[in-house]
């Protein structure tokens, strides 16, 4: 039986078929496990034998490249193969366009091709699959395409002066070789959970030029002058971030099953359990959701360490920080106060990859525009926009509140305190009445839960944006440019006006 149930789910290597059995998962999820715990003991042997002083950039991008795509056959068989034609047709892009166009055709062919490869994976073969799939590793991949082909049209087309600072830094000035932007796309530390980064950070890590990928290196000068001859060693950091794995995996075991969510949508529980108990049960349920998140995430964050990648400096004690390419903060997501800290801290990158694809190059309604672009990314199920579609209206609803409310609870530590609190609790129990659809899926039990809160949030969040509203971005973009315009001459006037009745003053005297 355990056999029929796994075997269908699974295209890569059944050699792990009796571990499967034996502890009843199934058998893509061991093997993704299995592959990213080798991948981890991989990445400190490509740190010591491959360090950039003992070998060359060639050499580590080739032993990179052929673990990722080891790795990525072991889990997912010939649907791998996916990896290379979306990569190889996107250079080819790349290469034959030009720079002036290349990255809207790439965000059109590589968005394109994952959302194929997710329809037909969902209503061709096995639609409600949610487990580790070839097409997870496929959106981290149109990810980094499609950050690449906007960092070299920022580098070799756009002028210096039209750039935003982070764009200055992410700016790249050549065109990468093929060997290179494989490397950069299928190396064995992200080819499976990610996280993606930036091109210029992953060859700065390769070629060993740590002054590159430092961002904060002139912001603490002292610090990072002190250590800025070798990158110190990620072994306490890694140790740190595996008891978050060991610790997340145990939760997620023990208690996912005892709040399943499902219930929320149960008939006898929405008729016989009060309101506030349901809105108790809705938060206990997606809260028992995440660690599977923090489980995974947290682990390809310390395999990349583990390989060296990912130190960010130092802090101001001298304090090694090894969060360059972190997805996620696990405390400020569960104590966040507003809906924008929360998706601040959840899946970093992919917010980082949203704002510097989507959201700072939309002319019109980028609010909107990142949302649904979110969506088409995570897939074909309809949950997903829903969910997204109920972030739009919970974002403009937090915004407004934010700018209008806020204010009013600073006057005093008590207040403040306050404020928090009812924020906190706000926060939480918008995040998981939005995300019920991505975890139901389909369209029909995601409005019998919407249907059971009679919509009451999607209600109150369009009340509280049009009763309270907030002005558009462009127009706080040209406020905030004109006061620092005025600045100066405001500095001036008042330099003048004192000397003025300096001299008056003198005058009388």
């Amino acid at each position: 039986m355990a056999t029929e149930t796994v075997s269908p789910a699974c295209t890569g290597s059944s050699l792990l078929q009796p571990i499967s059995e034996i502890i009843n998962l199934p058998l893509d999820q061991v093997n993704f496990v299995v592959c990213q715990l080798f991948a981890l003991l991989t990445a400190f042997g490509f740190r010591l034998y491959l360090h950039p002083s003992k070998t060359s950039p060639f050499v580590r991008h080739v032993v990179a490249t052929l673990l990722g795509f080891y790795f990525a056959l072991f889990c997912f068989g010939w649907y791998a193969l996916h990896f290379l034609v979306q990569s190889g047709l996107t250079y080819g892009i790349m290469i034959l366009t030009g720079v002036e166009h290349m990255h809207k055709y790439c965000l059109v062919v590589a968005l394109g091709y994952l959302s194929f490869c997710q329809i037909t994976r969902v209503y061709v073969f096995d639609y409600g699959m949610y487990s580790a799939d070839f097409t997870g590793p496929m959106m981290v991949i149109t990810q980094k395409i499609t950050s690449l082909t906007f960092e070299i049209h920022d580098g070799m087309c756009r002028k210096e002066e039209q750039l935003t600072p982070n764009q200055k830094i992410l700016a790249i000035k050549r065109m990468p070789s093929l060997l290179e932007y494989f490397s950069y796309n299928c190396n064995f530390m992200g080819i499976l959970a990610g996280p993606t980064c930036s091109y210029n950070d992953y060859i700065a890590f390769i070629e060993g030029t740590p002054c590159r990928r430092h961002r904060d290196q002139q912001t603490n000068g002292k610090a990072n002058g002190r250590h800025k001859q070798a990158d110190p060693s990620p072994n306490i950091e890694v140790v740190r971030k595996l008891a978050t794995c060991f610790f997340s995996l145990m939760v997620f075991l023990s208690v996912c099953k005892v709040f399943p969510v499902e219930r929320n949508i149960d008939d006898d529980f929405i008729a016989t359990t009060p309101f506030y108990a349901q809105v108790v049960y809705l938060y206990l349920s997606m809260l028992t959701t995440r660690p599977k998140y923090y489980f995974v995430w947290t682990l390809a964050d310390a395999i990349n360490n583990a390989a060296g990648f990912g130190f960010n400096g130092y802090t101001s004690d001298g304090s090694p920080r090894w969060d360059l390419i972190s997805n996620l903060r696990i405390t400020d997501i569960e104590f966040a106060t507003s809906f924008k800290m929360f998706l601040d801290n959840w899946n970093i990158q992919t917010a980082h990859w949203l704002k510097r694809v989507c959201y700072e190059r939309c002319p019109y309604n980028p609010t909107a525009a990142t949302f649904i672009l979110s969506a088409m990314w995570h897939g074909a199920y309809p949950g997903y926009y829903l969910t997204f579609l109920t972030g739009i209206v919970v974002t403009l609803a937090a915004r407004a509140m934010r700018h209008n409310v806020r204010p009013h609870f600073l006057g005093s530590p008590s207040h403040k305190l306050v404020y928090d609190v009812i924020t906190w609790a706000g926060t939480q129990i918008a995040i998981c009445y939005t995300v019920v659809p991505f975890v139901l899926l389909s369209v029909g039990p995601s409005m019998k839960f919407y249907r059971s809160w009679y919509f009451s949030v999607h209600i109150g969040c369009v009340l509280l944006a049009v009763a309270l509203p907030v002005k558009p971005r462009h127009l706080r973009l040209k406020e905030q440019q004109k006061g620092l315009h005025l600045a100066p001459i405001l500095s001036h006037l008042d330099s003048t006006s004192t000397d003025s009745n300096c001299n008056q003053k003198t005058k009388a005297t």
